[in-house]
């Protein structure tokens, strides 16, 4: 039971980028609004996806922020940005249809993408990883679905053996 209860407690921290959007701002408009994911709305831009984003759903966003962006090797991001079909691949690999909340994420291993792909998602030391991405801020609420703040773009493996 704990187990359970632990990583909930560890993922209800407040959304501290920005004040809380308004319940009625889709995905995409709560992540501009919070100020700090411009380099993920470029890209969600440059993809295609903000259409996508801003429809019915719900979605889960795994979003990473401007620093997690930096954290990515020298030219990663600009060669994404040239390569539409990579780009697409990352950015769906952060997205999982539904709406998934923390109180959830104790129930489940693992997360079936948008990109077809499934994220691994793991408890360690009571701090939930989405493929190896840290969640930092859990259930920002959107009016198409819940936002989770992670701390590194999650890159989806080159192949999917599982």
């Amino acid at each position: 039971m704990i187990r359970k209860i632990f990583p909930v407690v560890a993922l209800t921290a407040v959304f501290a980028a920005a004040p809380p959007a308004s319940a009625q701002s889709d995905i995409v408009t709560t992540a501009v609004e919070a100020g700090s994911f411009t380099t993920l709305a470029a890209a969600l831009e440059a993809a295609g996806l903000v259409s996508v984003l801003r429809g019915d759903g719900p979605f889960t966003v795994f979003a990473p922020t401007d620093e997690a962006f930096a954290k990515l090797p020298a030219g990663t991001v600009e060669a994404l940005l040239a390569d539409k079909e990579a780009l697409t691949r990352v950015l769906t690999y952060h997205v999982v249809a539904g709406s998934v909340t923390s109180d959830a994420v104790a129930e489940i291993s693992e997360a079936e993408t948008v990109a077809g792909i499934k994220a691994p998602i793991e408890v360690r030391m009571g701090q939930v990883y989405v493929a190896g991405a840290k969640v930092i801020s859990a259930d920002v609420k959107a009016s198409n679905g819940v936002i989770h703040v992670i701390d590194a773009v999650m890159l989806p493996p080159e192949t999917d053996d599982r």
